[in-house]
């Protein structure tokens, strides 16, 4: 079983990257948008690996972090829930906010993500719930304050032009250094460093 792919980036998508390693191999490897954003502009990488081995394929899933893989598997053992499903709500909900969204029981959340519908969304949260590793209460106030506060900022970014994607890694930044910051505050120091 692969652990982890260490190697040079041949080629990089939002939704796979091609890592050769010191072999000359090229792995290609799905990955989530979460990962993506850690890879963008990186000429080197090391991707924790899942492995999905069918009678038709086999199918690597690369994951910046041990966090996120663990998420992987975990929803992708919940009945119904397919690798590119799991992908998909990895790359809607980013590690502790999808924890405290399952630990809270925010149907609703999981449900506005393509492909969730209310019985998924549901069976996620019963099967996961108690699974999830990490999330306490006081975190889980924390990460719904926090988006709350990163949602408003992010809008407001976009209203004033800026690039979605380049918002969000700099109010990720922020957010990451300064979990309690201000909506205000955020968006004037997200301001000066765009």
């Amino acid at each position: 079983m692969i652990e982890y792919i260490k190697g040079s980036l041949a080629a990089l998508t939002p939704t796979a990257v091609t890592v050769e390693t010191g072999s000359g191999i090229g792995f290609r490897l799905n990955i989530t948008l979460p990962t993506f954003s850690t890879l963008e502009g990186q000429s080197e990488a090391m991707l924790y690996v899942h492995e999905a081995i069918r009678d038709d394929a086999w199918v690597l899933y690369g994951f910046a972090t041990e966090r996120e893989r663990e998420l992987f598997r975990s929803l992708i053992g919940v009945s119904g829930v397919g690798a590119a499903t799991a992908v998909i709500i990895l790359s809607s909900l980013q590690g502790d906010e999808l924890a405290a969204v399952i630990a809270g029981g925010d149907v609703k959340k999981l449900k506005s993500i393509k492909g969730i519908g209310t019985k998924t969304a549901e069976r996620i949260i019963v099967d996961l719930r108690d699974k999830i590793k990490g999330v306490s209460e006081t975190l889980f106030t924390q990460i719904a304050a926090r988006t709350d506060a990163y949602d408003e900022a992010l809008g407001a970014l976009q209203m004033l032009g800026f690039d979605r994607r380049q918002s969000e890694k700099v109010l990720t930044a922020i957010f990451d250094k300064e979990p309690a910051i201000k909506v205000e505050a955020a968006i004037r120091r997200a301001l000066s460093m765009m």
